[in-house]
């Protein structure tokens, strides 16, 4: 089968177009949290976003809709890190680690009180991003402009808080301000990007295209756009890909991902030998 022929199939078009552009919002914000050690985030949000899922599955809400009925509970699972780390006087990964597995243990108790996990619950937890319909697209669309939009207008106070926060809050910036729209969008990319990946392995697309960027970039800004385009052309082997040969399309998005940043590191490391 030729590239031409995968390409007239609509699904193999959806996928693309979503993939690409949660890929691009995973890299932008992954090099942020990468640089802040916040990178564990999106696998804390990913298990609230798990519980999210089945609160929806087990209140009979309309498939179509679940990742929209999601999005909610997991902006508000962020703020509650916020308010943890910041009244509760506790560490970032402990706040983290306390939300993600609160979400997880609502997830399976409310797939245990329904009967199991289902299909549909699976399916979010590994990905089916060849199942993306046009609602989901156009969900895609709406949040990929709403998140670059708020990167945008918010980028110098974002890369000042990413360097030295101390010297950000002294130079009058907002901190807390900056802190919550970068956690609310992360929970917004996260919710994305389960259709692609899975909740499993929401993490990987937020962390590796980003470490790989920091591997061979000279610049912040080189950094973000040799991430966002490591992370489009993973999304795109990863669905031919796993078209082609017939395997699971998140697993492979995210093994080439990996391959990349393997590969990027070994060019590294006998750059330096040398």
């Amino acid at each position: 089968m030729t590239i031409t022929e995968i390409l007239s199939y609509g699904f193999i078009q959806r996928a693309l177009v979503a993939g690409s552009l949660i890929a691009v919002l995973c890299a932008v914000l992954g090099v942020f949290l990468v640089l802040r050690r916040l990178s564990l985030i999106g696998d804390g949000l990913a298990h609230v976003t798990f519980g999210s899922v089945a609160i929806a599955l087990f209140l009979r809400i309309n498939p179509a809709v679940v990742t929209l009925a999601a999005i909610p509970l997991v902006l508000l699972s962020s703020f509650g890190i916020l308010k943890l780390t910041d009244k509760a006087r506790i560490y970032g990964d402990a706040a983290i680690g306390i939300v993600s597995s609160l979400g997880i243990a609502c997830g399976v108790l409310l797939a245990s009180v329904a009967g199991g996990f289902n299909i549909d619950l699976f399916s979010y937890l590994f990905g089916n991003i060849l199942a993306i319909g046009t609602g989901d697209l156009l969900l895609a669309l709406v949040l990929f402009a709403i998140v670059l939009l708020a990167v945008f207008f918010f980028y110098y106070d974002l890369v000042a808080i990413t360097f030295d926060e101390e010297l950000a809050r002294s130079s009058g910036i907002h901190t807390k301000t900056i802190n919550t729209v970068l956690v609310l969008l992360t929970a917004l990319t996260v919710v994305l990007a389960m259709k692609l990946v899975g909740i499993m392995l929401i993490s990987a697309l937020l962390i590796l295209p980003a470490v790989t960027a920091l591997q061979v970039a000279a610049s912040f800004r080189v950094t973000i756009l040799v991430a966002a385009m490591l992370a489009v052309g993973s999304v795109v082997l990863g669905i031919f890909g796993s078209f082609i040969l017939n395997l699971p399309t998140g697993a492979s998005i995210v093994v080439v991902n990996f391959a990349v940043f393997m590969l990027v590191f070994s060019v590294n490391k006998l750059r330096q030998a040398r």
